[in-house]
């Protein structure tokens, strides 16, 4: 599978997404920001969503307060000074946990994502008593699918949907956008035995297309308090693929670095 290189791309930010509550129907809210933006969706667009916004409308919000931290959680939490409450949820979506550090606790999600503190995040969130704190969704990719069968549903139009967070990188300083799910497009690229230039083939190429994706969105969508969640991005050749984030994620057996 294959995706023929672009020599121009557009990305475009849309305005005036509300604050996202439990339940709120996201595809109408996208389609609502694309039409106020001037623009209508084509064959081939891809809407590039925050995860935040998608955790919140699917109820992914828990007050600290309903949290009882383990003996575990207490203990990490000692070692990595945070709080043992929210220990306690990074567990609950913790498959293994990688590295406790001053600061930093870095685990293996459920989802097979290699992160800090599970993904969860207390920032851009109202804060109420004694606390809140944000998840990832339960499956992104499942997320994604939704919300792409709700738009071509209401437009008749095939896009895709990607939903991207903001992760760290091993050997490298600073955040990153990537992709945590995928529907309608390829989440991995395997360019193996397409020609270089000199007509030899390729034979380890895989490009990681969603994040390249998911990075040059989140530059125009920000990362504090922009307020612009929905990215449209046109001219991306995409490849036919009902990729996953999943195809993304390395097999621990692979794993060069346990």
């Amino acid at each position: 599978m294959t995706a023929a290189a672009s020599a121009t791309a557009t990305l475009l930010a849309l305005g005036g997404i509300p604050m996202i509550g439990l339940g709120d129907d996201l595809a109408a809210i996208i389609l609502d920001a694309v039409e106020r933006s001037g623009e209508a969706l084509r064959d081939g667009d891809i809407l590039v969503l925050a995860q935040k916004i998608v955790s919140k409308a699917e109820g992914r919000v828990v007050p600290l307060a309903r949290v009882t931290p383990s003996a575990e959680a207490v203990d990490l939490a000692e070692r990595c000074d945070k709080d043992p409450r929210l220990v306690e949820l990074i567990l609950s979506e913790t498959d293994k946990v990688m590295r406790v550090r001053k600061g930093v606790l870095i685990v293996r999600h459920r989802l097979g994502l290699v992160l800090a503190n599970a993904g969860i995040d207390q920032s851009n969130i109202a804060q109420e008593g004694e606390g809140v704190a944000l998840l990832l969704p339960l499956d992104p990719d499942a997320s994604c699918a939704a919300i792409r069968q709700e738009i071509a549903r209401r437009t008749g139009r095939d896009v895709a949907i990607l939903i991207i967070d903001s992760l760290g990188r091993a050997w490298r300083k600073g955040t990153c956008g990537i992709a945590i799910g995928v529907s309608g497009m390829a989440g991995l690229l395997d360019l193996r035995g397409a020609p270089d230039l000199h007509g030899r083939q390729l034979q380890t190429s895989e490009l990681g297309l969603a994040d390249e994706v998911a990075a040059a969105a989140s530059l125009v969508m920000g990362q504090a308090d922009e307020g612009r969640p929905v990215v449209l991005v046109r001219g991306i050749g995409r490849g036919r693929s009902e990729g996953r984030a999943a195809d993304l994620i390395r097999e621990p057996e692979m794993d060069l670095f346990p």
